[in-house]
């Protein structure tokens, strides 16, 4: 990305917003883009890619593609076929996984890659989600900060005890290996007041969504003003078609001047089509 800036290849298995890619063609990418797709960004440049997660969704509430193939499988696949990239989630919804087995995937694909994960997590907003897998949405924030810390402990302490309120698990003088081979950072997509205090106080990085420049320079003084760690690592996810290569150099020329140090790049529409014009196109900026 121009002036030091990184810009970030995307990827998602999805159609359109409506959803009118085929299933076969779909099942077709899945099984060819991702990992082309990821090689391609490696080739170019790219710092890293991304996947997102929904792991079930409200038909009549979610009209755009609900394909979403699960996003620590698909990095390791991911993982399996690279050797640079690094690897992100934008992002978990941590609060409606139960921590344990999450913390062992997790520490897996890590170790597995060669310390390539980002861990971009939030707390969800679709609550017939949380709904069918038997979570109270309305404990999602505590069950975040909770989870957290589960993880967190059974990553760094040999044997672990963790007392827990709103998580269901007893965890007293036990293991967990692997432990991850080195700190997996973790940027939240926090929006809410409750949210950013939890960015700040344990977060590695923010990850915003659809922020204007100008939107982000005001958040960018924020976190800073919070938290001035040098280490914690401002971000933003942005739309794009791929199209208008000046356009976005512009923008991602202003996102730095905010004070932003990783863009996401996404693309605008979800045709399998749409990802070669993005992946391409990111490159040409990153390359200047």
């Amino acid at each position: 990305m121009t002036q030091g800036r990184d810009c970030r290849a995307h990827l998602r298995c999805a159609g359109d917003q409506h959803g009118r890619t085929s299933d076969a063609t779909r099942n077709a990418f899945a099984a060819c883009g991702v990992a082309g797709h990821a090689q391609r960004a490696e080739a170019l440049g790219l710092s890293d890619v991304w996947v997102s997660e929904h792991i079930i969704v409200p038909r009549a509430q979610f009209p755009r593609s609900p394909l979403f193939y699960d996003p620590i499988l698909t990095l390791t696949w991911v993982a399996s076929v690279t050797e640079r990239v690094r690897l992100g989630t934008s992002v978990i919804v941590l609060p409606m996984r139960h921590p344990l087995p999450l913390a062992k995937e997790l520490s897996t694909l890590h170790n597995l890659s060669g310390g390539r994960l980002i861990l971009g997590v939030g707390v969800g907003w679709l609550e017939p989600e949380f709904a069918a897998l038997g979570v109270p949405f309305n404990e999602r924030g505590r069950r975040m900060d909770e989870g957290i810390a589960l993880m967190r402990a059974v990553w760094s302490q040999d044997p672990v005890s963790f007392d827990a309120k709103y998580i269901p698990t007893v965890v007293k003088d036990m293991t967990m290996l692997p432990q991850p081979v080195s700190h997996i950072p973790m940027w939240h997509g926090s929006r809410s007041e409750a949210a950013h205090r939890r960015t700040v106080r344990i977060g590695d990085g923010w990850h915003g969504s659809q922020v204007t420049p100008e939107q982000a320079g005001e958040v960018v003084k924020r976190l800073r003003r919070d938290r001035p760690d040098p280490g914690f690592t401002i971000s933003v996810r942005s739309h794009w078609d791929g199209k208008d290569v000046g356009m976005m150099r512009d923008r991602v020329a202003a996102y730095d001047a905010a004070g932003v140090q990783h863009v996401m790049v996404h693309p605008q529409d979800r045709e399998v089509d749409d990802w070669d014009t993005v992946i391409e196109g990111v490159g040409r900026v990153a390359a200047g």
